[in-house]
């Protein structure tokens, strides 16, 4: 073989004139340094310091404003403690718990285990009785006595049997699966809510009305029943009182009030639109027209205090922030250059403004301040790196009426009448997160122009073991169930023979589960007026006479249905807009600062989809389509 002509004599001729494209060749570029020190070479000096000159030239560094940048602060601070609640205006006062979130001090709502109430809970009873068992085992394990007080206790406190002749188990029959769930239970488990109630209405003698307990048990058995009493309420927060809680039936909404010391008196934070789930110092209002909660004098010391801090500023920096020198980059997880604002989104164009212009024009002063208190800043005083000290005037100070003042996260002043302003900064005892749950209940007021009424509709009802359905499914069901207990009996009606095209028709029916709220007059007025809560009469053929009213079967539509003598319900009209409103009802949950857990019953309130007809119509003509 030949090897000659791979034979390159000239390779630097070769490589030029490319006479064998197969040869090629790489030589990598790298640094040698000239020394084991890094040290120079990690600084990146810059060489052209003309070059940095034009630099900061262009990039306006030389535009001097006369401004130095802040090194020492001294601020003087007065603060207070809020010490007053009250859940209503017409309610009593109550001392202020900061041990309790304000969201579930502000929302709780009573849980009632009553087996003819409406709010009736099989899962919640059975949760009680399984607690209340396990007690009683931990207790008495020791003697072998726990099963045996476990079958008394079963046999006191056993759920019945539904029957479907009674109607007080009209609404436990009227649906399968509760009829299921409460047969699958009775005589087997234990009614931990009957218990409950026991407790709470005898809570000294209670243990008589239970067979079999040895007497020298009853001591043990008593502070068993404190620890129960104690688990529950700690479990689920309730109020006191089931009627002292700041939700307002006629408004749809919670309404409350909270006080502190001002040195003149009180100072009196009131909200009266709360409804979003999410409480803050904007929805309160200063009242002015009241000068404290209530009309006793507390004796107690004056919570008020005042403080000097000394501080170094700091700058404000956030995510994403423009870097006002050269040399340093930015953060690329937030990009503004990205935000495309329209014309009309006023927020993005002052947080552009505010990031690429005056971000470096603010700093933050480190101060910490309780929570469930009020502070006010009654001066501050600020040092530059010239020495010179400024007296900081605070940001919409002056006239409340002044139409040209203008600040953020101030309270509003109710009824001002050219009043100060007031620069208060409000700190709640608030969470940051809560959980919520699936809806407990759901009711929709829509107006219906054509009824010329107001419908309260239950779109999702509680069912009696603790579930949830639709409304409209619930109210068939339960119809259907009337409609087998009081089937037809004789002949049907004999229809006179007519060749008429069309018949008359009296008024049709609505669904159950839609709760008429006709409007009525004022007391003494006949101008204003409110939507008062009414009934459909359950009519279908066959049905016993005088026919049955319905009822709504959700806890927020039955405001004043359980009382004893039952009283009427009222909305005010401004409450239901044109749009409608929805109100839920589920349980809430969060934890608090020392890691405890609150569980509470909340409701809230969202606008509606727009206007809804029932359908409901009187003196009708129908077309007869082949009818005899």
């Amino acid at each position: 073989m030949d090897k000659s002509k791979y034979v390159v004599a000239d390779l630097s001729t070769a490589l030029i004139e490319r006479n064998f494209p197969t040869i090629t060749y790489w030589n990598r570029l790298e640094g040698r340094p000239r020394a084991d020190n890094f040290d120079r070479a990690l600084r990146a000096e810059v060489r052209d310091a003309l070059w940095m000159l034009c630099k900061q030239w262009q990039m306006a560094e030389f535009r001097g404003d006369d401004a130095g940048s802040p090194v020492f602060g001294k601020v003087h601070l007065a603060h207070t403690r809020l010490t007053k609640y009250q859940p209503g205006a017409d309610l009593p006062v109550q001392d202020f718990d900061t041990e309790t979130p304000l969201e579930a001090k502000v929302e709780q709502r009573p849980i009632s285990f009553h087996a003819g109430s409406q709010k009736m809970s099989l899962d919640l009873r059975l949760q009680m009785g399984r607690q209340w068992l396990k007690m009683l085992d931990k207790a008495f394990i020791a003697n072998d006595l726990s099963s045996n007080y476990a079958n008394a206790f079963i046999n006191k406190f056993q759920f019945e049997t539904p029957d479907p002749e009674q109607e007080s188990d009209a609404l436990v029959c009227a649906h399968r699966e509760v009829w299921q769930h409460f047969a699958a239970v009775a005589g087997r488990s234990m009614d931990g809510g009957a218990f409950f109630n026991l407790l709470g209405k005898h809570p000294a003698d209670w243990t008589d009305e239970v067979a079999g307990l040895l007497p020298g048990d009853v001591a043990q058995l008593k502070v068993q029943a404190n620890k129960f009493i104690a688990w529950f309420k700690k479990l689920y927060l309730q109020p006191q009182d089931p009627e002292e809680n700041a939700w307002k039936p006629a408004n749809l909404e919670y309404q409350f009030a909270c006080s502190a010391p001002d040195g003149n008196g009180e100072k009196v934070l009131s909200a009266e639109e709360y409804y979003h789930g999410r409480l803050d110092w904007y929805n309160f209002d200063i009242d002015t027209s009241r000068k404290q909660l209530d009309d006793v004098d507390n004796p107690a010391a004056d919570p008020q205090g005042s403080e000097t801090y000394s501080f170094m500023p700091a700058p404000i920096s956030f995510a994403g922030m423009p870097n006002t020198r050269w040399w340093t980059f930015e953060d690329g997880k937030t990009n503004f250059g990205d935000i495309k604002p329209g014309t009309d989104e006023i927020a993005k164009l002052l947080l552009m403004e505010f990031g690429l212009v005056y971000a470096n024009d603010w700093f933050l002063l480190p101060y910490t301040v309780e929570s469930g208190s009020i502070a006010n800043v009654r001066g501050l005083a600020v040092t530059n790196v010239f020495g010179e000290r400024f007296w900081i005037e605070p940001s919409g100070k002056g006239d409340d009426e002044d139409f040209l003042r203008w600040n953020m996260y101030t309270m509003s002043i109710k009824g001002r009448q050219h009043q100060s302003a007031d620069l208060s900064l409000l700190v709640l005892p608030t969470v940051p997160k809560i959980q919520e749950g699936k809806p407990l209940e759901e009711i929709a007021l829509i107006r219906d122009e054509m009824a010329n009424m107001v419908w309260g509709v239950e779109t999702l009802v509680p069912l009696p073991d603790g579930s949830t359905k639709r409304g409209s499914e619930a109210a068939t069901e339960t119809l259907q169930f009337y409609k087998k207990r009081h089937p037809v009996t004789g002949p049907p009606a004999v229809l006179l023979e007519n060749d008429a095209k069309i018949r008359y028709e009296a008024m049709n029916g609505v669904p159950e589960n839609w709760i008429p709220f006709p409007p009525v007059h004022l007391p003494d007025n006949n101008r204003e007026i409110q939507l008062q809560r009414s009934s459909m009469l359950r009519i279908f053929e066959g049905a016993p006479k005088p026919y049955k009213k319905v009822k709504p079967r959700t806890a927020l539509l039955r405001e004043g249905l359980d009382n004893v003598p039952l009283s009427p319900y009222f909305v005010h009209e401004e409450e239901v807009p044109r749009a409608g409103v929805y109100v839920t009802q589920a349980f809430q949950r969060t934890r608090w600062l020392d890691g405890s857990v609150f569980t509470w019953v909340g409701v809230r309130k969202k606008t509606g989809r727009g206007e809804g007809t029932s359908g409901l119509a009187f003196d009708q003509t129908r077309e007869v389509r082949g009818e005899k």
